[in-house]
């Protein structure tokens, strides 16, 4: 059987549901909400986990193509459901995945995260700062956080932990892995709340706010990062620091780690010539998608034209093959779920529900007596903090976003002001539980941190970062002239 039984009846009975039996409200007509039928059934599968999210895709994909709800004619309806493929942003997500790879393949993620290590790595709290640094160092061009986080630093703070005999299976995790583990995960966070490209919803976000806002607001890659640099940093500066007195560690001096690191770097070896190259090419990267070129010469290379660059000068240069990119399956993935993704939401506001549902809400909370700033704060917090029953970032931001946002506007918000504070609430949640994004199950999978001690140092983080993008965030915004 291709699927779950009992998740699948659950998504096939919400759909039924509310195709059939929950009559269609006023001022909405039946198309939409037949396709917000379609739409709940799908993202109730992915959050139960019926088929895989790809599966899940594929479904949604061929129920709009033929049941009609975006067009009376079939052919028509065919293109409505593949519109998506042709946007630029999911190829951008899906193709920097891809180069990503050359990360792991070369060896230079791994270099990085030892030689930060090796020169900060005395005490612990070095340590859980090399960790941080390694991650956002990487950042910009593994939008699969799963891998940053996961593949990438946590062997390295797995690794470590263990030259300290740190064990969960000889119950030393207290020693030094419990709070490794909690930098290396909420520093993964921090990471995604930076750079565009450093998760996938966050191009979902870019596109969303872009329709809801018939294209006014749009969140270029320089744009996010002058935006989330400075409350990014502060907050990764202070999340050691706090998970530090939250969990101190058993040992505080950590001289093997930079030991070990050492002599890792050692049996690496002198950098070869696809680190190189890959480290060349990194930089490319980032100085196209900041608009350095563009600074300086007047010279504009489009994000997602940067990201295609990057991967032709991979393949040309022999750093990843075709076959690479072939075996790079979560790419590809990210490609067909993302596409169906953004194809339902775009029509769901072009068929009118997403206004609807934002009008319901401005109005519930105009009824409170409350203004644009209370209301975008209560919004917000909403927002947020239902990700508790999410098991998936992108399936959230589908579900929630546009309808949130455009209730906010409605409000009263400034347009940029309130597409940064939610972007912001975006990377905060994935902070809350072990299932809230991809990396979250890996690490807490190494079992050196339980259950309780895990949602606890998630829900400090998320007010902590929470006050730092509500303040000094909404003031550096300020100062850019966003808002």
């Amino acid at each position: 059987m291709g699927f779950k039984p009992i998740p699948a009846a659950a998504a096939l009975a919400l759909t039924l549901l509310i195709w059939f039996v929950i009559p269609v409200p006023q001022g909405v007509s039946p198309d939409a909400w037949h396709l917000l039928a379609l739409f709940v059934g799908i993202i109730a599968g992915i959050i139960g986990k019926a088929m895989p999210i790809g599966a899940m895709a594929i479904l949604g994909i061929t129920l709009v193509a033929l049941t009609g709800v975006t067009n009376e004619k079939a052919a028509d309806a065919t293109k409505d459901a593949l519109s998506s493929l042709n946007n630029s942003l999911i190829w951008m997500i899906g193709i920097a995945i891809i180069i990503s790879r050359g990360l792991l393949k070369t060896g230079l993620g791994m270099r990085i995260g030892y030689l930060l290590i090796s020169l900060f790595g005395k005490r612990t709290l070095g340590v859980g700062y090399s960790l941080a640094l390694a991650d956002l160092a990487i950042g910009p061009v593994t939008p699969s956080n799963t891998a940053r986080g996961g593949a990438i630093v946590h062997p390295i703070m797995k690794s470590i932990a263990l030259s300290f005999d740190s064990d969960p299976e000889k119950g030393t995790e207290g020693k030094i892995g419990k709070y490794l583990s909690l930098v290396n995960f909420h520093a993964n966070v921090i990471t995604c709340l930076i750079f565009i490209t450093a998760t996938a919803p966050n191009p979902l976000v870019v596109e969303l706010v872009a329709k809801a806002t018939n294209s006014q607001i749009q969140l270029s890659w320089g744009t996010w990062f002058l935006a989330m640099i400075v409350p990014g940093l502060i907050a990764m500066l202070l999340m050691p620091l706090v998970l530090y007195f939250l969990y101190p560690p058993e040992i505080k001096q950590t001289p093997d780690a930079t030991a070990l690191a050492k002599e890792k770097l050692k049996e690496m070896g002198a950098m070869k010539r696809d680190e190189k190259m890959m480290l060349g090419i990194f930089v490319i990267l980032l100085l196209l998608w900041a608009g350095i070129p563009e600074m300086l010469a007047g010279v504009r290379v489009d994000a997602t034209a940067t990201t295609f660059l990057g991967l032709s000068l991979c393949l040309l240069s022999g750093v990843l093959t075709w076959d690479d990119a072939l075996k790079e399956k979560s790419a590809w993935d990210t490609i067909v779920w993302f596409a169906a993704l953004v194809m339902m939401a775009n029509f769901l506001n072009k068929l009118g529900l997403i206004g609807w549902l934002s009008d319901s809400m401005q109005s519930g909370i105009a009824h409170m007596g409350l203004g644009w700033e209370a209301g975008c704060a209560l919004l917000m917090l909403a927002y947020l903090y239902a990700h508790y029953v999410f098991a998936s970032g992108t399936a959230h931001v589908t579900a929630m976003f546009g309808a949130f946002y455009g209730a906010g506007l409605a409000l009263g918000a400034p347009p940029m002001l309130f597409a940064l504070i939610m972007a912001a609430a975006t990377g905060i949640m994935m902070s809350l539980t072990h299932y809230a994004t991809g990396s979250a199950p890996v690490i807490y999978g190494s079992n050196y941190v339980n259950m309780t001690e895990w949602w606890k140092a998630g829900f400090i983080m998320s007010v902590l970062e929470i006050l730092i993008f509500g303040t000094i965030g909404i003031l550096w915004w300020k100062v850019l002239g966003y808002w």
